[in-house]
């Protein structure tokens, strides 16, 4: 009996100016199962499953569902043919409610066009509870986290009765115990005969749910695997069109003076009494479960967060940071978990997003000199590896990776002495990882201070000198390359074992 094909592709090509992201794209999809799409960042994956949901429109090609050709111009189209993505970025209007997000483009009305928010309640409180969600209803989206609105986004979909769920990186900003739930309910939905189309960069995930694999290099296609006929080394090897021996460029820095010192740092009831140090040439990770206080207290030093008490310390010297200015004055910056909300400016050229940070330097005798701007600017793109037709073109237009070294840029083009980088690597493929990495140890040994939040163990585990852990907004460890492990992290993260 032939397999039962639910979705299937043939001569998908598209052209943006000046680059070509996908071309003469043919895969399908078998009913029933997981599908991984594997690829580094501007493989062309995003752009293939806009063309799915009906975001972009194909210069060339056809979509088949159940065997049928179909036209899909718009996503309402896409939702009709019952097709839900989950987009990689997390698009959401903050002053907008649980319930207005989830019930977005299909409010329900009555007769005379009025919304049945009476409806929509029931329906949400419903929802939430059974997908067990903490959230009111009335809840905005600003006041939850990262996390929180991604798995807002994950109940959305799976609650539309879509036939195809497209999933495009959905545990890039959930905790471990909701990347379980994730699962649970993806092979739920398997028994049911929906179809999921997964990307992930997380290669332990895809050899864990996927069926199949499809895997993406510069717009086409490499190969399409049953995941049980390969192996995570030559996916990767697939993916980056070589061999990656070493993910992780550590190298041993001797240390400097102590750059940063904080003591007794504290804020309401976000943490209380943080102390740690960091020296010159030292890559200092901290870890914790999402809503330990890891991100608050590297807000706070970078003047986002008030603080209540404490005492910072740059060089000896003790600083007064009362606002973002005051941090950067200092020789501090900062690379936030969330860049479409706290660091790219959609809108705008890669070159504005970079430069925005250094518009002084290119002042002089009252005229702004472009001319230099641009200079300094393809220098440091050509330092970082960024990849892109122009200096010009518009950084929403980018790969999440490119987007991140182009605010990396952004940031190294003001020399700052202590670099955090909170959640670097989030979202972006193996390769765009492993130039980050080479970017932070040559931070390094130039002299830099370096703060790594990071959610993946491996990575701090890989990339680190020493790991602070933090639990409840308390720091309950630190540890020393020697005695780093998962398992010893995971003990202070939650705070097993008597103390820690």
């Amino acid at each position: 009996m032939p397999e039962e094909i639910k979705l299937r592709v043939t001569g998908i090509e598209k052209t943006f100016p000046g680059v070509r992201a996908l071309g003469n794209i043919n895969f399908s999809v078998r009913t029933g199962t997981v599908h991984a799409l594997c690829g580094e960042n501007g493989a062309g994956k995003s752009t293939l499953m806009k063309i799915i949901d009906g975001i972009y429109k194909p210069d060339a090609g056809e979509i088949f569902i159940d065997g049928k050709s179909v036209k899909i111009k718009s996503p309402l189209e896409a939702r009709n043919l019952g097709i839900a993505m989950i987009a990689q970025e997390l698009n959401y209007v903050p002053e907008m409610s649980v319930e207005e997000n989830l019930f977005l483009g299909h409010l329900p009305v009555n007769k005379y066009g009025k919304i049945k928010w009476k409806e929509v309640r029931e329906k949400t409180v419903e929802v939430l509870r059974n997908e067990n969600l903490p959230y009111k209803p009335t809840d905005k989206l600003k006041t939850l986290t990262v996390s929180d609105i991604q798995m807002l986004e994950i109940t959305k979909a799976v609650s539309n009765d879509a036939k195809i769920i497209v999933m495009d990186e959905p545990t890039s900003a959930i905790t471990q115990s909701e990347v379980e739930v994730l699962f649970k309910k993806i092979a739920l939905l398997k028994e049911q005969g929906v179809t999921i189309i997964y990307i992930s960069h997380k290669m332990d995930e895809v050899f864990r749910i996927a069926d199949d694999i499809t895997v993406l290099r510069d717009g086409e296609v490499v190969t399409s695997v049953r995941a049980s006929d390969t192996n995570i080394d030559e996916v990767i090897a697939w993916m980056v069109g070589r061999k990656l021996d070493n993910i992780y460029p550590k190298e041993d820095i001797p240390y400097g003076e102590k750059i940063l010192e904080v003591e007794n740092l504290c804020s309401g009831k976000l943490f209380e009494n943080i102390s740690f140090y960091v020296r010159r040439g030292e890559i200092v990770g901290f870890a914790g479960l999402v809503g330990s206080g890891r991100t608050e207290v590297m807000s706070s030093l970078f003047g986002l967060e008030n603080l209540d008490s404490g005492v910072i310390r740059k060089d000896g010297k003790d600083l007064s940071i009362r606002c973002v200015p005051d941090s950067i004055s200092a020789g501090m910056a900062m690379l936030s978990e969330d860049r479409r909300r706290y660091g790219i400016i959609p809108m705008r050229s890669i070159k504005e997003n970079a430069s925005l940070a250094s518009l002084k330097k290119f002042f002089f005798r009252g005229y702004f000199h472009s001319n230099n701007e641009k200079n300094m600017v393809k220098d440091f793109f050509s330092k970082m590896n960024v990849k892109s037709p122009s200096v010009e073109t518009p950084i929403q237009s980018l790969s999440g990776g490119n987007q991140q070294k182009v605010l990396l840029s952004r940031w190294m083009m003001r020399d700052p002495d202590v670099l955090i980088l909170d959640e670097p690597t989030r979202g972006i493929d193996v390769g765009a990882k492993f130039e980050i990495y080479k970017l932070m140890m040559d931070a390094a040994k130039a002299g830099r201070g370096i703060i790594m939040v990071s959610s993946e163990l491996p990575e701090l585990i890989g990339m680190c000198d020493r790991i602070y852990v933090m639990c409840k907004g308390r720091l309950s460890g630190e540890l020393s390359r020697e005695d780093f492990s998962q398992q010893a992290i995971l003990q202070y993260a939650m705070k097993i074992n008597g103390e820690r």
